[in-house]
C-alpha cells in the first residue's frame, strides 16, 4: 500500500505532518447564494503510513454514519500517529438539509461518480470529489444505512475478488460481512477505478439513530486504524469484539401477497430452515400467509413497513454456507 507523501495537499490547502485542519470544499450555492461546503476534517500522523478516508452521508438521509462520525470527531478518536485520516461527516449536504436521500433534482450523488465538471450537480459533486479527496486517499471506509423502514442489521461489504477489501472488512468485525457487486456509478465503483480499496459500512435504517449501529461503527474503524498500524491500540472503552461470521449466499424474502406485514424475529436473529420469520394477513382475518426461512442463517435485514404489495421485500438473510 502506498504511504502519503509527507505534506497533504487537499483544495489547496495543505495540511504538514502532525498537523490537522478542517478544509471546506466548496460545492455550489443555495438558490439564496448561500455557499455550500463539504467539509472535510483532515488528520495528518508524524510519520508516513496510509491515508484512510472515513466518509458519511454520501446519501443525506442515512445519519447514523454521520453521527459515527460526528462522535469519533467530539472524542478525538482520529488522532492517527502514522498516516492520515480524512473524515467527512456529511459529503451530500444538500440531500442532508434537505432530509433526502438524493439532491433536489432527484439524482443520486452515489450513481453518479466518476462525474463530471458540467454535468448535473450530483456529477459536478462526484467529479470535484474525485479529485480533490479521492484522489489523496490510500482506502476508504462508506459508512451508509438501510432505506426507508428497512433497517440493516451491521454489516460490511467488500468488493468480488477484492482480497486487500475482504480482508478489511474482515477485521472491521461487523457481526456479519460479504462480497457485494459494484454498482454503476457508485463511489465504491469509482474507488475500484482509481486503484483504491473500499468498503461499506451499512448499519441501521434511514432518518432513524441506531445505537448499536454508530457503536459498532464506531468500533470498527477504530478496529481499521489498528490493522494499519495508524494508531497503536485501542481506547480501553472499547469491548473485545467477536468473530465477524462471512457469509457465503443470500437472499431476499418478499411478500407473497398483498396486505400487513407482521415480523416474528429480531434483526440479526440466527434461524434455522424451516423457521417461521413472520405473516402477511390481510385486515379481515381472512387471509394469512407466513414467511419461512429457505435454509439455515441468519437475519440481516428488516423491512419495517406495516403495509406491503405483493412482492415487497421483507426479510434479507444470509448463509455462510
Amino acid at each position: 500500500m502506498d504511504t502519503p507523501k509527507q505534506e497533504l495537499n487537499i483544495a489547496g490547502t495543505a495540511i504538514p505532518p502532525g498537523t490537522q485542519k478542517r478544509v471546506n470544499l466548496q460545492v455550489g450555492r443555495l438558490p439564496t447564494g448561500t455557499l455550500i461546503d463539504i467539509p472535510v476534517y483532515v488528520f495528518n500522523g508524524k510519520e508516513p503510513g496510509p491515508c484512510l478516508l472515513v466518509q458519511a452521508g454520501l446519501h443525506g438521509d442515512e445519519i447514523n454514519g454521520i453521527e459515527v462520525v460526528r462522535r469519533m470527531l467530539e472524542k478525538g478518536l482520529f488522532q492517527v500517529e502514522k498516516g492520515c485520516v480524512m473524515a467527512v461527516p456529511v459529503m451530500n449536504i444538500y440531500g442532508f438539509i434537505h432530509f433526502s436521500r438524493d439532491l433536489p433534482d432527484g439524482k443520486d450523488v452515489n450513481r453518479s461518480f466518476p462525474g463530471s465538471a458540467k454535468g448535473s450537480l450530483a456529477r459536478r459533486m462526484a467529479w470535484l470529489y474525485r479529485n480533490e479527496v479521492m484522489s489523496a486517499m490510500d482506502l476508504a471506509v462508506d459508512l451508509h444505512t438501510g432505506g426507508a423502514q428497512r433497517a440493516n442489521y451491521p454489516q460490511a461489504r467488500y468488493t468480488p475478488g477484492d482480497e486487500k477489501g475482504k480482508e478489511l472488512a474482515a477485521v472491521f468485525q461487523a457481526p456479519v460481512f460479504f462480497a457485494s457487486k459494484l454498482i454503476k456509478g457508485s463511489f465504491r465503483q469509482a474507488a475500484e477505478q482509481l486503484g483504491k480499496t473500499s468498503i461499506v459500512y451499512e448499519a441501521g435504517e434511514s432518518g432513524r439513530f441506531d445505537e448499536q449501529a454508530i457503536r459498532e461503527g464506531i468500533q470498527g474503524i477504530m478496529q481499521l486504524m489498528r490493522h494499519l498500524e495508524m494508531i497503536t491500540a485501542l481506547p480501553a472503552i472499547f469491548a473485545e469484539q467477536y468473530q465477524s461470521v462471512h457469509l457465503e449466499k443470500r437472499r431476499w424474502l418478499r411478500a407473497p401477497m398483498a396486505g400487513m406485514f407482521v415480523p416474528e424475529v429480531l434483526n440479526g436473529a440466527q434461524v434455522t430452515q424451516g423457521e417461521p420469520l413472520g405473516i402477511v394477513t390481510d385486515t379481515f382475518a381472512k387471509r394469512k400467509k407466513q414467511l419461512k426461512a429457505p435454509y439455515d442463517g441468519y437475519i440481516i435485514c428488516i423491512n419495517h413497513q406495516a403495509v406491503v404489495n405483493q412482492g415487497d421485500a421483507l426479510f434479507h438473510i444470509g448463509s455462510p454456507g
